[in-house]
């Protein structure tokens, strides 16, 4: 990692352009993909079966990905709502 001071800050991402209903809708279309490929493929080999477990792989992660972007997006969700309540009291 550069420590080069010319280098320009990234921007961490701010609760107002945080999109999660994109990278929800985005997974999603991975996980179906993943799935049919999975599920329609026919192993008539050794290296298709090696090919069929990196998408079951895959789609082990993405649903992993995708329980934890849902999960973000919850505790988001919450702290905004607690923050609302200490605002009204």
């Amino acid at each position: 990692m550069s420590t080069d001071a010319s280098a320009p800050a990234r921007e961490e991402p701010s609760v107002e352009t945080t999109d999660y209903q994109s990278m929800l809708d985005t997974l999603d279309v991975a996980i179906e993909e993943a799935a049919r490929k999975i599920e329609s493929g026919r192993v008539y080999d050794e290296s298709k079966e090696k090919t069929r477990q990196g998408w079951i792989r895959a789609l082990a992660y993405t649903v992993n990905v995708r329980r934890q972007v849902a999960n973000d997006r919850d505790l988001e969700e919450l702290a905004e709502q607690i923050e609302d309540l200490k605002n009204e009291s």
